[in-house]
């Protein structure tokens, strides 16, 4: 269903092969993610990030799917860490049965690699527990803080520092593509 000014879709998935399987996409994006903290004042390599995930609905495509009982979502889970401005600096496609703080480590640990200046998280409840906490310290990864909502508030409230990660889904969710997985393999979906 491409339009009609690409190539074959045989040739456009070899080249979406390559890149996706070279870590070029990868490159890409912590270099976009250093210049934009530059633009903005910041030094390019972020201390502080906040961790969340996010689950979204597949399609009958096939590939690895699972059922997230707390949001009642058969499909695949997102975990993302981003920086403080909100860009995107790891991310870690799984089934959707996979806990929060089960996916944290690894993701962590993705933004570790590419951050090491990376030693502070903020994230929501879903991430409290001394398992998670071990977990980061046996993979000497970053603390965490558990940012909880204000007491005795009802309705909508912005949580200081998670909004940040939740304007990214946001941004993620405006483009059409990206509301659902549509891939069959996860390596793609992370693409």
């Amino acid at each position: 269903m491409l339009p009609r000014e690409f190539p074959r879709f045989t040739t456009v998935q070899y080249y979406f092969y390559l890149l996706r399987d070279s870590g070029l996409l990868d490159i890409l994006n912590e270099t976009l993610a250093a210049a934009s903290r530059l633009l903005s004042g910041r030094t390019a390599e972020p201390t502080v990030g906040i961790i969340d995930s996010q689950s979204v609905k597949t399609t009958e495509s096939g590939g690895p799917t699972g059922y997230d009982a707390g949001k009642k979502i058969k499909g695949r889970k997102r975990h993302i860490v981003t920086d403080t401005e909100g860009n995107l600096l790891a991310l870690i496609t799984h089934t959707a049965d996979i806990q929060d703080r089960d996916g944290a480590p690894g993701v962590t640990e993705q933004a570790r690699d590419s951050f090491p200046a990376l030693d502070h998280v903020f994230a929501d409840g879903g991430y409290a527990g001394e398992k998670l906490q071990t977990a980061l310290r046996e993979r000497d990864g970053p603390t965490i803080e558990i940012v909880k909502r204000p007491p005795k508030v009802t309705g909508f409230v912005v949580i200081a520092r998670r909004w940040v990660v939740e304007r990214t889904f946001a941004w993620l969710g405006r483009c059409r593509r990206l509301a659902k997985d549509w891939e069959t393999s996860i390596a793609s979906a992370d693409a």
